[in-house]
């Protein structure tokens, strides 16, 4: 069975203040033009469909405009929200979308059943596993005590192991954190909201394959057969050294091949450092309609030299002054990127030692940390 895997799309993605779904849309259509040669046997989007919670119009249409593509193709389409997407908002529908072979799955529920096709070989078992919070794991397995992403997944793998023949081939789509995995600045709401939930590789060693989302770098993680296929177009200047593509998988009995297959947007982001006279000549940038990143060498005053520099490259996003800034801020990035990796009671904790010289007692830290799970709950559902 020939797979398509691909996740992290963002659709309405702004950087900068500068809108990206005109961006996206052409990579997603030479998306569709892969799926048109390759002619897979079911495509796989593993969460982050959209930016936000409530996307633009124009993000919405550019889905749907997909979907209504793939389905003339008459290819299963296998869906589930990220962390980004509204569970709640994405789920309209989803019962009249499987009418039409695209399954998507936004909530963790009891007795779970898997989406399952046939090749000539026999069944495969998609589980379809949305960006879950420990809590809401908690709140299906409530004979188990879990408080922790690894806690959920080990519940997740034990209730399939228990009600599926693993003999047959099983494709887990999911969108976490798989220890091991690389990161990038693109990632970090999810890591500023929740700490790192990272959740052990060696727990899938019985799937045939595992379709991941939310890291943005194509990668294998542990395992040939554990992926991430990365997002189809760079959201961070973290991003510029990423090679885009999505992920072609081919299952068989015994054995998963995969190879990846390169999308190239039109206009990409890119950082170039050089002095303001050099620039000016337009020979910096790999396509002067990049997006740019510009790092000015330049110790002196230079007047306006985002208008000037944007009469060569017209889409500079940011400019960086080597001799006011110094090094570029790397020290201040790196407490930035320190403070990040800790889970909001720890932030909250310090602040409050910092304000009260004293430690913040458990009983506090309890309600804060109910306070946090209502606050995130909550901003899945808007």
């Amino acid at each position: 069975m020939k797979i398509i895997h691909t996740a992290d799309w963002h659709l309405g993605k702004i950087i900068y203040k500068q809108h990206l779904t005109e961006d996206q849309n052409e990579v997603i259509q030479q998306f569709l033009k892969i799926c048109e040669e390759e002619q897979p046997d079911a495509v796989i989007i593993a969460g982050d469909l959209y930016d936000r919670a409530i996307p633009p119009k124009e993000a919405v249409k550019v889905l749907n405009d997909t979907l209504l593509h793939l389905r003339k193709l008459d290819v299963p389409v296998l869906m589930i929200s990220g962390n980004h997407d509204s569970s709640e908002r994405l789920a309209f529908g989803t019962s009249l979308f499987e009418l039409g072979g695209v399954h998507l799955h936004t909530e963790l529920k009891e007795n779970r059943e898997p989406v399952v096709l046939h090749d000539e070989e026999g069944p495969v078992y998609f589980h379809l596993i949305p960006y879950i919070e420990p809590a809401e794991a908690q709140a299906v397995f409530r004979e188990k005590e879990i408080t922790t992403h690894q806690e959920a997944y080990e519940a997740i793998v034990e209730d399939i192991r228990g009600r599926f023949d693993m003999s047959e081939r099983h494709v887990l789509i999911g969108h976490a954190f798989i220890q091991g995995g690389m990161e990038s600045d693109s990632e970090e709401r999810l890591t500023m909201m929740g700490g790192t939930p990272y959740v052990e590789a060696e727990l899938f060693h019985d799937f045939s394959y595992v379709a991941l989302g939310h890291l943005h770098q194509p990668q294998r993680v542990g395992s040939p057969y554990i992926r991430y296929s990365g997002s189809p177009f760079k959201y961070s200047f973290s991003e510029v050294t990423h090679y885009k593509s999505l992920t072609v998988a081919d299952l068989h009995r015994g054995e998963t091949s995969t190879r990846q297959t390169p999308l190239t947007p039109e206009r990409d982001l890119e950082t170039v450092e050089g002095y303001f006279s050099d620039l000016m000549k337009g020979e910096a940038a790999s396509n002067p309609r990049n997006y740019l990143n510009i790092r000015l060498l330049d110790d002196g005053e230079i007047l306006d030299p985002v208008g000037q520099l944007k009469t060569v490259y017209p889409n500079v996003l940011h400019l960086e002054r080597k001799g006011i800034t110094g090094s570029f801020r790397e020290e201040d990035l790196e407490k930035v990127r320190e403070k990040r990796d800790k889970a909001p009671i720890d932030v909250m904790a310090e602040y409050y030692e910092l304000v009260r010289d004293e430690a913040l007692s458990e009983d506090k830290k309890e309600i804060l940390q109910q306070i946090i799970e209502d606050i995130r709950q909550s901003e899945r559902k808007e």
